[in-house]
């Protein structure tokens, strides 16, 4: 087995893990409210998050266009960390926060409600695609890295883009 692989090998039950105890402990933190803290102004942060991750995303494919491997990889490590910000400060507000409901009518109504659902279930499927794809890099399989990237990337793109949308959508209605 050679060191590519061994290092694909050890990361594998990471991946798997992650990918299943993310979403679930998200989902399950949802349950309950901790009182006590105001977070009101954690919505315009973790938005601004996923900005920054669209753009360092947009970067990274811009530096590996050009060739620029060891910045591609940091920018790319930095929208994980961006990500992995967002996650925090987002399950940080909803924990603590009251549901705020979406005030718009009509076909902006729809529209919200097409964002949001196509954004939380894509980021669902998000995680295993960037760990695999991160992963991939780690191993310097890059032919496996490209390939999955090319699918990884739009997706990826489109929940950090799609969560900023979501947010000013529905900032208006914020108590």
């Amino acid at each position: 087995m050679t060191a590519k692989t061994e290092i694909e090998k050890k990361y594998k039950p990471w991946i798997v893990i992650l990918s299943i105890v993310i979403p679930v402990a998200v989902a399950f933190l949802f349950t309950f409210k901790i009182d006590g803290y105001d977070t009101s102004f954690l919505p315009p942060i973790y938005a601004t998050t996923n900005a920054i991750t669209a753009i360092l995303l947009v970067l990274g494919v811009i530096a590996i266009k050009n060739g620029k491997r060891r910045i591609h990889q940091k920018f790319m490590t930095a929208a994980i960390a961006f990500s992995a910000l967002f996650l925090l400060l987002y399950v940080a507000y909803h924990i603590t926060s009251d549901h705020t409901s979406f005030g718009g009518t009509g076909w902006v109504k729809t529209v919200y409600f097409v964002l949001l659902i196509s954004h939380i279930a894509l980021s669902v499927g998000i995680i295993p695609l960037v760990l695999v794809t991160y992963v991939k890099a780690l191993a310097e399989r890059f032919d496996r890295h490209k390939k999955i990237a090319k699918i990884t990337f739009p997706i990826w793109l489109y929940v950090a883009v799609s969560g900023v949308v979501v947010y000013l959508m529905i900032s208006p209605y914020y108590a």
